[in-house]
């Protein structure tokens, strides 16, 4: 249960259906769990843009009347986590923008790292902002591109940013889509039952619309779709895998394929590589609903020690901000999840979670596993400590919130009153994933930075 790390958004895009933008509607369901804050379509029709786009869930952003506005065979969405002060709604996605060759709409998942550098060259030549983020530097750097044609224009802009980008891009008659050099950021390709095409962040928008998976799109690819025609791809950057790990530990829905590989199977790989190198004696193995789950069957299974859902989750209470007090803060995970005190009750408990960040949460978890009458609480963390933060499309606090940064792991064990803590170690890790050590980005838990 991550409230203190957050993906900042998913994107998705829908080519060649009649019905495109309630596609994009239901495939942005699917990916609510990458943004809660905002959520927008741009819909083309062939002669015109439309875009809709608002604060709030894709289910009150969008109803049915509002859908019928958005007609055309193509569209493109997005849902958004917004960091601290960043509540405007031209900050919501997509981007859209008229300028000499048309119309465009652009939506983003990830983080530019030259965004700054980017954004005051273009102020220099006369651009003028309306927003605070980075994708709005792509709209100027295509609108501005001397290249006479779209594709060239695309091109030029992309190799004008660094950092992590999986970008779809919309006209009136076309849409791109995108990933960085290192693929830090998913991005997949698949066929819907008419024969048109989706992309999207995750493929478990593929299994609601009823899509084929195809394929991901590969690092620095570039794939053109256009009427008629196959989608067409080009090799804009040499591709240099580093994907971002924590979509395994964390972000990624668990019935989902990421990088090519079931999310479910490589968590429960996790759990069982944990049960291997950090055991020990207890009467139960218990996930921290919902993140730790797939973990804690693994580490069960691997261990032999008994399963159980110590821990319900209340889904249907969302944020609250009458935190004032530490009495208030501990009623609010109460109010998120309660324990089985007739399973926990006088029993050695080993608890499973996804991660450790800041660390408050495990210390309500833990109390309140052991005020249940648990006799002992074993913490296992399916991830290394998390000791930096992530530059590449990840909200996360900073190193001096970050406590396994600030502590050793005697330390953080005290602070949250566990009676052992242990984590998953890297090289762990990387053997859970099953393939080359090096495709993958770390650097939330070593501080090697890729860019």
């Amino acid at each position: 249960m991550r409230e203190d790390v957050n993906e900042k958004c998913a994107v998705v895009g829908i080519f060649g259906h009649e019905e495109a933008s309630k596609l994009a509607y239901f495939s942005l369901h699917a990916l609510q769990h990458r943004g809660q804050e905002a959520a927008g379509i741009s819909s083309s029709d062939g002669k015109k843009l439309r875009t809709i786009k608002k604060r709030g869930l894709v289910m009150r952003v969008f109803d049915e009347a509002k859908l019928k506005t958005l007609s055309g065979s193509s569209a493109i969405g997005h849902t958004r986590y917004s960091t601290a002060g960043e509540d405007s709604i031209l900050d919501a996605q997509p981007v859209f923008a008229r300028y000499d060759l048309g119309e465009m709409a652009i939506v983003h998942n990830g983080n530019l790292t030259n965004a700054e550098e980017v954004r005051n060259n273009l102020i220099k030549k006369g651009a003028i902002f309306q927003t605070f983020m980075d994708t709005e530097n792509l709209i100027h750097l295509i609108a501005k591109s001397e290249e006479e044609k779209l594709t060239p224009r695309i091109i030029d802009a992309v190799k004008k940013i660094e950092g992590a980008f999986s970008l779809v891009f919309l006209s009136r008659t076309k849409m791109f889509a995108m990933r960085d050099r290192f693929g830090f950021r998913p991005l997949s390709l698949g066929r819907l039952p008419n024969g048109g095409y989706i992309v999207a962040s995750e493929t478990c928008a593929f299994d609601l619309v009823s899509a084929e998976f195809v394929r991901d799109i590969e690092p620095g690819e570039l794939l053109i779709f256009k009427e008629g025609r196959e989608p067409k791809s080009i090799k804009i950057f040499e591709p240099t895998p580093k994907h971002c790990i924590f979509e395994y530990v964390y972000f990624a829905r668990p019935d989902s394929l990421v990088y090519g590989q079931s999310v479910y199977q490589i968590r429960k790989n996790m759990g069982k590589e944990l049960a291997k190198i950090r055991p020990v004696e207890a009467d139960l193995v218990v996930p921290v609903p919902d993140g730790g789950v797939p973990s804690a069957i693994g580490y069960a299974q691997e261990s032999g020690i008994p399963y159980e859902m110590g821990i319900m989750r209340n889904h249907y209470i969302g944020r609250t901000f009458i935190e004032p007090t530490q009495e208030m803060r501990d009623l609010k995970v109460k109010m998120k999840l309660s324990p089985m005190t007739d399973i926990i009750k006088g029993k050695k408990v080993i608890v499973v979670d996804d991660s450790i960040v800041r660390g408050t949460t495990s210390r309500r978890i833990i109390r309140m596993l052991k005020e249940a009458g648990a006799s002992e609480v074993h913490m296992r963390v399916s991830s290394p400590p998390t000791t930096d933060p992530c530059y590449y499309g990840v909200d996360t606090p900073n190193k001096d919130k970050l406590i396994a940064a600030n502590m050793t792991q005697d330390e953080i064990c005290k602070y949250i009153e566990a009676d052992s803590l242990a984590y998953l170690d890297e090289k762990s890790l990387l053997r859970s994933v099953n393939t080359k050590k090096d495709n993958y980005c770390t650097a939330c838990f070593t501080g090697k930075y890729i860019v």
